[in-house]
């Protein structure tokens, strides 16, 4: 079976990622989204509701599962029977950075392999730091999430 990691924090799941697990859904057999815990983040959701958020988003996509973690992600990938990493790069300010946990991962991993996806074109400036920020702001960010995320911003931030 042909399985690929999508790891991210996904405080919150926007479009832009929802756009690369759809289009990863259907190079692979399974794709497993990977929520870190990210303590040092300081996520403004717990792992338990973007766990539950990005189940109701891929809902629709059965070779899609969600799972949380902490610790070494190279760890997950073998716990989990695979061997390529997915990423997505919206800009080549991105690149840089990408290349270095590439890098690192295949250090401590020589076996696995780090694949980069660019969203679409209209998902390409969404980032979950300025969603929250708009969220935060009483802003509207329908356009930019599932309506499910965006009721979740909406009660965390007590926003109508």
């Amino acid at each position: 079976m042909n399985i690929v990691v999508y790891p991210g924090t996904f405080d919150p799941i926007t479009n832009g990622h929802y756009d690369l697990i759809e289009r990863a859904a259907r190079m692979f057999d399974k794709l497993v989204v990977a929520v870190a815990e990210s303590p040092g983040k300081q996520p403004a959701l717990d792992i338990d509701t973007r766990i539950s958020l990005i189940e109701d988003v891929v809902d629709d996509l059965d070779n899609v599962e969600v799972v949380g973690f902490k610790g070494l992600l190279t760890e997950l990938l073998d716990q989990q029977g695979a061997r390529i990493i997915l990423r997505g790069l919206r800009a080549v300010s991105d690149f840089e950075y990408e290349l270095q946990l590439a890098n690192m991962n295949r250090a401590q991993a020589p076996h696995v392999e780090s694949l980069f996806l660019t969203p679409a074109v209209e998902n390409s400036y969404i980032s979950a730091t300025i969603v929250r920020e708009i969220a935060r702001l009483g802003g509207n960010v329908g356009q930019l999430v599932h309506p499910r995320v965006a009721d979740a911003l909406r009660a965390r931030y007590h926003t109508s």
